[in-house]
């Protein structure tokens, strides 16, 4: 008995010893800082940058810990509650600069939003922003100057999309909300219900509870809920989702870290505990996705499919700092209701260089589900249902990422007022034809995978001295894999077109119109339906 509590004293006495080196070592760190802030202050030549330099130590500080871990000054307030809440105080539109030296071009105004309620539309150019011009500006200094106070007034002078006439628009600014359940509605089989969520901001949790009712009344016999590519957001959110699935005082998530262990239970009676029901992910979805997705696969209220997720489950706290910031603090990890953790990266622990690895398949761990299902922890949600997208060639990815298929459709609402209707509405050969024509005049990489590897194949030879003797085969070679922008592009339409048409739809029906004419051509979505049984 004497030789127990003797080791628990010994215990007592290391940990007491580690907190106070611990605490020793920040003091004499704080203290050497404020040291040589005041000898720079008193010796160094120039004046000091002093807000650049603390900028650039407390993020250069916060960068050993995780990504998430991240400090916002008072500056920065109004982006942090974008963040939060996806609201802003503006017009309700998205920009698009092509060049310093041009006019500013309305690309999509929102639904119901001010911009869109005033007339604006695709293709107007804002030539002046409350009197200044737009010319010299880049997107976010004309965004900016666009952005305000809600109750506040901008005039723009513009130049109309297609008559050409010069108009002055007087718009108030309003709180712009953008929704995270982006579409809702019944699938072509007419049972299937679908909402694409795309975030967890404040309320999303009521806008899905609404999109379930809703369609519930529409005859819905299932549920596909979206978190592909979600980031997350909030977590009282996803608990909020979750409960409308499970009953009250179902345990969801809990939480292990600096706070202490809690357990977080449904508050709220269900929806519907009995609706088949499917989460849809991919290595985008992380945070609150994770919660909502675990927590289904682990009560067995439902499957998950798609692709495994991110792992991102890290738990953060906002906690105000002086002056006005505030520190956005990982405090603790979260455990799916299985005990699982869905972290992937180990970020206590990096290497020499800086970077953080995975965690080992030795520290991985067997968990069961409610129904004894084996799922595992260390990386993610890893689907019941695994549904892969189809690949992206590399021409056909340089076209979207070139923003051939997000200004090409500025042109194409130049010369047509309306379009049908989205369920009618498709590009016809004429329609494509001119958007290659208009493509091959743009700078992008048409390089396919072949023609890449060609290239590096080439600088080899070259490098090894042999490319006179390869000369014959490289010419041979080269007539097969090398194309013309207008070949890369019309051999490429099967991928292209959609990404056109879900873009134009948008410009004329707004974000809804752009869900449903992707879900024509969903893959990966089609493959989850058809083995859900």
């Amino acid at each position: 008995m004497k030789k127990s509590i003797l080791s628990i004293i010994a215990v007592c006495l290391c940990l007491s010893a580690s907190a106070q080196s611990s605490n020793f070592n920040l003091g004499k760190w704080t203290e050497i800082q404020n040291s040589i802030v005041r000898h720079l202050s008193r010796f160094y030549v120039d004046s000091l940058p002093s807000e650049k330099m603390f900028t650039a130590s407390i993020n250069a500080m916060l960068q050993e810990l995780d990504p998430y871990t991240v400090f916002v000054p008072e500056s920065q307030q109004e982006d942090f509650e974008m963040m939060i809440s996806n609201t802003y105080g503006g017009i309700g539109a998205i920009i698009y600069k092509p060049q310093k030296d041009s006019y500013v071009i309305i690309n999509e105004p929102y639904a119901d939003s001010p911009a869109a309620r005033s007339g604006l539309q695709c293709g107007d150019e804002i030539m002046e922003i409350d009197g200044q011009t737009s010319i010299g500006l880049d997107a976010s200094e004309a965004s900016s100057r666009m952005k305000g106070k809600a109750g506040t007034e901008v005039v723009f002078k513009v130049k109309k999309v297609r008559s050409g006439e010069i108009v002055e628009y007087r718009i108030v600014r309003e709180k712009i909300h953008l929704p995270d359940v982006q579409y809702y509605g019944i699938l072509e089989d007419g049972v299937t219900g679908y909402i694409y969520q795309t975030g967890f901001t404040e309320n999303v949790s009521d806008d899905v509870r609404h999109a379930v009712e809703s369609l519930k009344k529409q005859g819905m016999k299932r549920l596909v809920l979206d978190l592909r590519g979600n980031g997350g957001g909030l977590m009282d959110e996803a608990i909020k989702i979750v409960s409308l699935f499970v009953p009250k005082g179902t345990l969801v998530v809990s939480s292990r870290g600096t706070d202490g262990t809690r357990e977080y239970h449904t508050s709220t009676e269900p929806l519907d505990t009995r609706l088949p029901l499917m989460v849809l992910v991919d290595s985008g979805s992380a945070s609150a996705s994770e919660i909502v997705s675990g927590a289904i696969q682990d009560l067995d209220r439902g499957v998950v499919a798609g692709r495994r997720t991110y792992g991102k489950g890290l738990v953060q706290r906002i906690v105000p700092t002086a002056y006005n910031g505030q520190l956005k603090v990982t405090v603790s990890k979260y455990y799916t209701p299985s005990g699982r953790c869905v972290q992937a990266k180990d970020y206590s622990n990096r290497a020499e260089d800086g970077s953080v690895g995975n965690i080992p398949d030795s520290l991985i761990h067997e968990f069961k589900t409610a129904k004894g299902r084996t799922v595992k922890d260390g990386g993610g949600i890893t689907p019941d249902i695994d549904a892969a997208a189809p690949a992206v060639n590399r021409i056909s990815f340089a076209a979207v990422a070139g923003g051939l298929t997000n200004n090409w459709p500025i042109e194409y609402v130049r010369k047509h007022a309306s379009i049908p209707a989205v369920a009618d509405f498709h590009l016809s050969d004429e329609d494509y034809a001119e958007f290659v024509e208009w493509g091959a005049k743009e700078a992008f990489d048409i390089r396919s995978e072949s023609e890449t590897y060609y290239d590096l194949l080439v600088k080899q030879l070259k490098k090894d001295g042999d490319y006179e003797a390869a000369a014959d085969a490289l010419s041979a070679l080269e007539k097969i894999v090398k194309m013309e922008k207008k070949d890369a592009l019309m051999r490429n339409r099967e991928v292209i077109q959609p990404v056109l048409e879900e873009e134009i739809a948008t410009r004329y029906y707004y974000q809804p119109a752009a869900i449903q004419v992707r879900l024509r051509t969903d893959v990966q979505l089609q493959r989850a339906l058809e083995q859900w049984k």
